[in-house]
């Protein structure tokens, strides 16, 4: 405001005033005018005085005589209702001088932002902290809303000691803040709350710092998550929490068992007060379970669990959190042969088991999963004793046996010496398949080892104390074929007889059209006993009857008829060589049979 003389608006009128004595008193008066502001400038606020509340407008007299007009909606509150009445006292700021009819322009809206202006500059002097409330997000951070509906800027990286993913959820929210950067003519105040957090959080962190020592237990907040562990804030320092420190049980990842901002009640376990590291513990702060496994979980309990992890060698069940045991493979049943856990059982599982084993010190529970089921050894011990018939079927053949499944897991083995009593048998498989229905008695029954020997010859008397009677070699039998080998046929003479037909001695049968066919199981056959052998216990067979049984011991030679040597014992006989074997053969049964009515007498 100038201090040279200027003229006093009146009803629209100027009056030019006279120097001379008054000149004084003109002094006087324009000192009293700019304490009233009767002289007030553009662009300056001034206190008024409201003269009359209108429908749409507020009449403010100023002083000097000058009256003004402001829109009402200025002076109505969110719900629309005038805040004024005639008489109040009112800031208004001069927009304009006197128009036309008289009337000055005045704004209370933009008295209010400046007197804001002035008020947060003066905090920001005296180092103040300014309430805000948060309006929306902007770009790079968000809009805080001050005193008098000013407008402030507060960037993402001063919102929080951390950064905040969703700045979104935190519209809406109250703060205190600390202004950072101030700048009047241009409208610009940036805000920070990081500031006073991190103050808040120095004087916190000296607290806590003067009471923290390992074995204390305290309490805390999640603050941060990773794959390893949680970070919990105690006060103004962080502690990590590692997961295998969360729980005695097993946990997969740390998000199982916390989110961010849970409270926790933990222990400290370390504490390094040079680097400020802190390490926590939660299972700490409970009972270890194993302390009554001994008693909880006795050999012989039948308990309930969860399948947790899979191994080549067992499954992991979980019985309680932080009390699991283990199924060994060799413990899932009694029947099957079970290559891989995973086969029988799968993660999560729910089952029953049966505790086998406990030791508590080294912390490991045997588990049994076929205990459950009746022992089918037990079953089968209690059922058969050696000597008795049994029957099943063929499961497997090796290059010394025949195993055979007696009862549901229960198998016995036939060996190859057991199979006949007068077919040598080099190779099992050459006379029984995989799924070979038989029958045969037990020899033999071994508890320890949980095995049991059978035989098959054993169902028939042993021929061999009068095989030379029955069988004597020349005579003609009816046979079955039992087994098409690579090197000829086995046949069943009759009921534990079994012998063998070389591949040459073999006469294929021919059909109705004259063309030979291959012999297959259970044909019958003609044959002729061509040789014994006593020692191997094996007996031969040749389809070429009539040719004689000395065929048999030369495999490889061409058959053909020869006249017998003048003087020689086939000549004598006047028969073949064949012929003259048998009766040697003949004569030798005789001369043992004599023997054997002497022996007798």
């Amino acid at each position: 405001m100038t201090t040279e003389p200027q003229a006093l608006s009146s009803a629209g009128k100027k009056t030019e005033l006279a120097a001379g004595p008054a000149a004084d008193t003109f002094a006087a008066l324009f000192e009293e005018s700019l304490q009233t502001g009767e002289f007030a400038k553009e662009g300056e606020i001034v206190q008024g005085t409201v003269v009359a509340v209108q429908r749409d407008n507020v009449v403010i007299d100023i002083g000097g005589k000058s009256e003004g007009i402001i829109p009402a909606s200025e002076f109505t509150d969110a719900s629309g209702t005038l805040t004024v009445k005639a008489g109040d006292r009112v800031d208004v700021y001069i927009e304009s001088r006197e128009n036309d009819d008289g009337l000055v322009t005045l704004s209370k809206e933009k008295a209010d932002k400046m007197k804001v202006w002035d008020e947060i500059s003066s905090a920001c002097e005296r180092d103040e902290l300014i309430e805000g409330t948060i309006s929306q997000r902007v770009k790079g951070g968000l809009s805080v809303t001050i005193r008098g509906g000013v407008k402030a800027f507060l960037p993402g990286s001063q919102v929080d000691l951390r950064p905040i993913r969703n700045l979104d959820k935190l519209i809406g929210q109250t703060y205190q803040f600390k202004v950072i950067k101030f700048n009047k003519k241009r409208g610009n105040i940036v805000l920070s709350r990081r500031v006073l957090l991190e103050k808040e959080r120095d004087q916190i962190k000296t607290q806590t710092l003067q009471t923290l020592e390992e074995g204390k237990i305290v309490r805390g907040v999640i603050k941060n998550i990773t794959e390893y562990g949680a970070f919990v804030d105690l006060g103004g320092i962080d502690g990590l929490l590692h997961i295998t420190d969360m729980s005695w049980g097993r946990v997969n990842h740390p998000s199982e068992v916390f989110q961010v901002g849970d409270e926790v009640t933990v222990k400290v376990l370390k504490y390094n007060a040079e680097t400020e590291r802190v390490s926590l513990g939660l299972k700490q702060t409970q009972e270890d379970p194993w302390n009554h496994a001994e008693e909880a979980y006795p050999p012989g309990k039948r308990v309930h669990g969860k399948v947790m992890s899979i191994t080549d060698y067992g499954a992991f069940v979980e019985l309680e959190p932080g009390v699991e045991g283990l199924i060994h493979v060799s413990e899932m049943s009694w029947t099957k042969k079970v290559k891989h856990p995973s086969k029988l059982l799968e993660i999560g599982q729910a089952l029953d088991c049966q505790v086998l084993e406990v030791d508590a010190k080294a912390k490991r529970i045997s588990l049994g999963l076929k205990q459950l089921e009746p022992d089918p050894w037990t079953l089968f011990t209690e059922k058969y004793h050696p000597g008795d018939k049994i029957g099943g079927k063929v499961r497997s053949l090796t290059d010394y046996g025949v195993f055979i499944g007696i009862e549901e897991g229960v198998d016995g083995m036939v060996h190859k010496s057991d199979l006949s009593w007068t077919a040598k048998v080099n190779n099992p498989a050459d006379l029984y398949h995989k799924g070979d229905d038989v029958e045969a008695i037990i020899l033999s029954i071994n508890h320890d080892e949980k095995k049991v020997s059978l035989g098959i010859k054993q169902l028939f008397d042993d021929p061999w104390p009068t095989i030379f009677t029955e069988f004597p070699p020349g005579r003609q039998v009816d046979a079955k074929v039992i087994s098409v080998v690579d090197y000829g046929i086995f046949v069943r003479v009759r009921d534990g007889v079994e012998g063998h037909v070389p591949q040459n001695e073999i006469v294929e049968p021919k059909e109705e059209s004259g063309e030979a066919r291959a012999l297959k199981v259970g044909d019958a056959i003609q044959a002729e006993i061509a040789n014994i052998d006593t020692q191997d216990r094996r007996l031969t067979l040749s389809m070429r009857i009539g040719e004689g049984v000395a065929a048999a011991t030369k495999p490889t030679e061409k058959r053909a008829s020869v006249a017998p040597k003048k003087g020689s014992e086939e000549a004598k006989t006047g028969g073949t060589i064949g012929e003259l074997i048998k009766q040697k053969l003949g004569e030798k049964f005789a001369l043992e049979s004599k023997k054997e009515d002497k022996g007798d007498e």
